[in-house]
């Protein structure tokens, strides 16, 4: 999980001068099964453009949830399931969604995939694991069209970032440590970008190997950044489920750094900007 991290008391002071310089508006919400926060700063922070923008934001994602999620029977992808519908039948972000996966179930050498065991033994189409990131980052777009405001979007914990000015004040982003939510193994300064955690410490042991169908061992998280919440998401889960291979596989991800906490509470940092 990661989250908005608290200044550090040095910074205090500096902080408090700086926001009452400028405007800053927190929103919250719930969709996909998941709590949605905004934080933003800057001009149109609080006013109604960035009420409207975070408003549009949320619409993104409740058809996002129309169309992926496999808890509507009614939705998109449970009809493609079931094979009530053809992929041309559907709308054009469902085949998109679905080439993400297989791509990265081509990058991962099976170990992320898209279909998981159904309750007769038939694989079930399953795209979860692909669209929450994806998600957040269309969601974003409203944001970013904002003049001279910053955010950070959370989508579940997985977090998008923008700062108008790229030498900005960037947002901390602080990743728990996933045997005890009130301590944190790292803090991230970020200013455009993305952040996604996976691990068991909030859902249990819901991420598996495809390749064996069991969970993974001697990991307990694996936190990428990477420019996009898509890519982040997806390298996160990824790595996960490739358990004591974590590491170096994502030694292999272009323009990521990472963060792998193993089992026994030790870490590896991995990637050109590592996370401390």
């Amino acid at each position: 999980m990661t989250t908005l991290a608290r200044e550090s008391t040095a910074r205090e002071s500096t902080a408090r001068e700086s926001t009452a310089r400028e405007s800053m508006a927190r929103y919250v919400g719930h969709v996909m099964g998941m709590p949605i926060s905004l934080a933003m700063r800057g001009r149109h922070a609080a006013d109604d453009d960035g009420r409207a923008a975070w408003a549009e934001a949320m619409t993104v994602l409740r058809a996002v949830d129309l169309v992926f999620s496999t808890y509507r029977p009614d939705s998109v992808i449970s009809r493609l399931g079931r094979g009530e519908l053809l992929l041309a039948d559907c709308p054009p972000e469902v085949a998109e969604v679905l080439e993400l996966g297989e791509a990265a179930e081509r990058d991962s050498a099976g170990a992320f995939s898209i279909c998981r065991p159904g309750p007769a033994g038939w694989a079930e189409l399953d795209p979860s694991g692909v669209v929450k990131g994806w998600a957040a980052e269309r969601a974003a777009g409203p944001l970013r069209a904002l003049a001279g405001t910053d955010f950070c979007l959370s989508a579940g914990g997985d977090l998008v970032c923008h700062t108008h000015d790229p030498d900005g004040r960037p947002w901390r982003i602080g990743i728990e440590h996933p045997r005890d939510s009130r301590r944190l193994v790292a803090v991230v300064p970020l200013r455009t970008g993305a952040v996604a955690t996976s691990g068991s410490a909030h859902r249990g042991q819901h991420i598996v190997d495809a390749r064996t169908g069991r969970a993974p061992s001697g990991i307990a998280s694996v936190t990428v950044v990477a420019a996009s919440l898509t890519d982040a998401d997806i390298d996160a889960t990824s790595a996960y489920a490739q358990g004591r291979d974590a590491a170096t596989w994502l030694a292999t991800r272009a323009g990521r750094a990472a963060l792998v906490v193993w089992s026994d509470g030790s870490t590896t940092s991995v990637g050109g900007d590592a996370i401390t």
